[in-house]
């Protein structure tokens, strides 16, 4: 007689509940849909008390292009509780111990932690909080590296791979002497000021103050303004020399093999016995993306679960890892699931491609990053992926791309470094100057340390937030369906965008299918009419 287990029993309790409790009378949240007029420009600057919170408010109260989300929980969420939602993050690890994660954190009830068994039979040993597919491997090639070393000089694709190794090259160079640059600019126009103000550690009300004497002066009184209004500080700085440097010595290296250390053939699908439990990752620091990830998920909604799948490298994804963390997330019981990530190039896109499949089939749904290319991913040679689409056609319904956008209602609300596309990027979300939770090594935080990030992996998260939300009131509606009400229900965006480094601008609705930014408070109006 086979005994069911507590995962087992606790679904059959769940369905019962659903059943007896909501039957056929889904809630109802009633409000007015907000709207805009995309013509207007708010002129709106973001204040030093909405900054952290900036992605969770309104435009039409706040004037600032958020989500909708503390409007969606005051009027019309309020003591209302759903489902809680397991999510699946994918992404370079997650610091399950930070304190503002650690109690949402996904527990495995039916595994035994530290026994060295296979308790549940998954094919996963000791997987209590999810699974790492890099093992202890950390740094990694990109894709057209990795392809670069199988491929033959005489092979046309040989020379793709090298023109793209060689211009990431010159752009990381770059990138170390504009740092550098930079940091020294920082560091004389401090010690100007220092002595100018009489103060080591001034602030800009100081320097507002100032009555420069000299061009020297009022040089070090511009950059120090330039410099608050790019977030440029000494930290800063020295990571931006540092990663890029790491980009030289492992992403575009021919000679390192980040692989090694795993044990698998990442070209053989069927051989999976390899990573292990540690869903932090050898190293803390390196789990600051996924931890940062996991934070904007619960800032949006927090009656979830997160379940940490480690796939993601400091360099390139490989297809196979993704493919597999894909259906460890859809068989333990997630129902969304978010990728922050992505590359130019993918040798197994099929495997990836029947993974979403297979998530589809099993109604879960994807959210994915658009990339931050600057590029217009509809066109085939800009085409990023995890993807959702082949030879121009969309193969499952269940995924939703996100481009990021700013706080600002203007021709500047997409972020400077976002992908857009009218085919490939559904919708956008907050994706700039994003507050969020990261990996704390000397624990100097109570409530843990936070930081803000840019990028449409920030993005990403605030969609599945949202997503989250509909799950969780909704659970009956598919996942497809969920993306179709997230996609009908945004705000639109301001009607003429600039793209950064071009000299014209492009109309937003030509920049993704919705040419709106995701909104709870709509999402959930929308969500009660579903039929």
């Amino acid at each position: 007689m086979k005994l069911l287990t507590n995962k087992t029993i606790s679904k059959i309790l769940f369905c019962i509940i659903i059943i007896t409790h909501i039957g056929c009378s889904a809630i109802k949240f009633v409000g007015k849909p907000i709207k805009v007029d995309s013509s207007i420009d708010l002129n709106y600057d973001v204040s030093s008390n909405e900054k952290k919170s900036w992605f969770l408010l309104d435009v039409k109260e706040d004037s600032i292009p958020g989500m909708s989300v503390l409007k969606a929980k005051d009027q019309l969420i309020k003591d209302k509780v759903g489902k809680k939602v397991i999510i699946g993050i994918i992404d370079s690890g997650v610091d399950i111990n930070h304190p503002f994660l650690a109690p949402l954190i996904w527990s495995n009830e039916d595994e035994i932690p530290g026994n060295n068994i296979d308790d549940d039979k998954n094919g996963f040993v000791d997987d209590v909080n999810g699974w790492n597919f890099l093992g202890n491997s950390g740094k990694e090639n990109m894709e057209y590296v990795r392809l670069l070393k199988k491929t033959s000089p005489s092979d046309s694709l040989y020379d793709i791979y090298i023109r793209e190794m060689e211009k990431a090259i010159r752009k990381a160079e770059l990138n170390i002497n504009q740092a550098k640059d930079i940091l020294d600019e920082l560091y004389e126009s401090d010690s100007i000021l220092s002595l100018m103000t009489g103060k080591k550690d001034y602030q800009l009300d100081d320097i507002e103050k100032l009555n420069p004497k000299s061009f020297r002066e009022f040089k070090a009184i511009q950059f120090k303004q330039l410099a608050d209004t790019y977030n440029w500080n000494e930290e800063l700085l020295k990571n931006d020399i540092k990663n890029s440097q790491n980009k030289i010595n492992y992403h575009f290296n021919i000679d390192f093999n980040g692989r090694e250390v795993v044990g698998d053939n990442p070209d053989n699908l069927y051989d999976e016995n390899y990573g292990n439990a540690d869903v932090i990752g050898p190293v803390l620091e390196d789990a600051l993306h996924g931890t940062h990830v996991s934070g904007i998920v619960l800032k949006v909604y927090d009656n979830i679960s997160i379940m940490p799948i480690r796939t993601v490298p400091d360099g390139d994804e490989y297809d196979k890892d993704v493919a597999l963390a894909i259906r460890y997330a859809v068989d333990n019981g997630a129902s969304i699931i978010n990728f922050s990530f992505g590359k130019s190039f993918s040798p197994h896109s099929d495997w990836v491609l029947s993974s979403l499949k297979y998530a589809a089939e099993n109604d879960v749904l994807v959210i994915n990053a658009a990339g931050n290319d600057i590029k217009d991913i509809d066109l085939e040679s800009n085409k990023s992926y995890p993807t959702d689409e082949y030879d121009g056609i969309e193969m499952v319904d269940n995924m939703i791309t996100v481009g990021a956008s700013t706080s600002t209602y203007n021709s500047n609300q997409m972020a400077y470094f976002s992908n857009y596309g009218s085919k490939n990027v559904d919708v956008f979300a907050p994706g700039y100057q994003i507050y969020s939770s990261v990996p704390d090594k000397s624990k100097s935080e109570t409530k843990g340390k936070f930081k803000y990030l840019n990028g449409t992996s920030m993005a990403a998260p605030n969609v599945t937030g949202v997503a989250a939300v509909l799950r969780s009131f909704y659970p009956k509606i598919p996942a497809k369906d969920i993306k179709d009400i997230i996609i009908k229900s945004g705000v639109k965006m301001f009607r003429e965008i600039q793209i950064s480094g071009k000299e014209y601008k492009i109309d937003s609705e030509n920049l993704s299918v919705s040419g709106s930014v995701v909104n709870l408070y709509n999402a959930l109006i929308e969500a009660s009419s579903y039929k």
